[in-house]
């Protein structure tokens, strides 16, 4: 059966898609909040021209919360309170929005699969895999327990990951409904293509219950394409039909380079028999 889908856009092109969003009141990711010069600034103002933007939106609502310069598992003594306070700040944003969801970015690199093995636990020092999961608790745990409070949920989407299994080996950690798991298809299929990785649907199957949250993007298996569905070579059929298995609806959001292409990317998907 075709899947709903929304997109996942800047403010200012809230205006282009607002009918189209609040015709079956699809997903919305608003990504502004990414922004770090916002986020020290004026992002009450940006917030407040969005609700303008949506009123009449009740869809399901979440942010893009921040990723440049903010690695969640900086646990340095002097950085890592910057970086928790940068994320208290984008569940401020999800406060004045009403928004459920923020994404925030998986800390799991190429260099940390290839070396994980080669740093077991040893006498009283923890494994390289632990450690990775301790600086992630130190920086994020109280971000964590805010957004349980508030009732939003934190989304680890994978950029650099090849196995899966990590992230939600993390995300289970915290043992709170607050944190899911988000699947970018793109990043997905650079990971394949790239470095290893499954393919894209093997990712969204081992995300299981704990997947909430899918970027929709195509790509060649290269680089971060962000091409409208169709223009790439990931399987979407595939991809679909590990949708269609999901436990839970993730929210669903095209995630393009251009907004503009929302219209082709929609086009085949729905002529594919895929969303609606």
């Amino acid at each position: 059966m075709p899947l709903p889908i929304g997109a996942a856009l800047m403010v200012a092109n809230l205006p282009t898609y607002r009918d189209w969003l609040i015709a079956d009141q699809r997903d919305l990711e608003i990504q502004d909040f990414f922004d770090t010069a916002l986020l020290l600034g004026d992002w009450q103002g940006r917030a407040d021209q969005a609700r303008s933007l949506l009123d009449g939106f009740t869809g399901r609502l979440g942010i893009h919360g921040p990723f440049i310069n903010v690695p969640i598992d900086n646990n340095d003594p002097e950085i890592a309170p910057i970086i928790t306070r940068r994320f208290m700040t984008g569940l401020d944003v999800c406060a004045a929005l009403g928004a459920t969801q923020m994404v925030i970015h998986s800390p799991y690199t190429t260099w940390d699969y290839n070396n994980f093995g080669d740093h077991p636990a040893t006498g009283n020092q923890p494994s390289a895999r632990a450690a990775k999961i301790a600086a992630v608790h130190d920086v994020m745990g109280p971000v964590v327990r805010r957004a349980e409070d508030q009732g939003v949920t934190l989304v680890i989407e994978n950029i650099e990951d090849i196995a899966p299994s990590d992230r939600l080996e993390l995300a289970r950690s915290f043992g709170s409904e607050a944190v899911k798991l988000s699947v970018d298809t793109g990043h997905a299929h650079y990971a394949h293509g790239a470095t290893g990785g499954p393919p894209v649907d093997y990712v969204v199957r081992d995300a299981g219950d704990m997947l909430a949250h899918v970027h929709l993007q195509d790509a060649d298996g290269h680089a971060d394409r962000h091409w409208a569905p169709g223009r790439g070579t990931i399987r979407w059929h595939a991809v679909f039909a590990a949708l269609a298995e999901a436990p839970q609806r993730p929210h669903l959001v095209l995630e393009l380079r251009h907004a503009a292409d929302i219209p082709a990317a929609m086009a085949y998907l729905t002529g594919e028999g895929l969303a609606i």
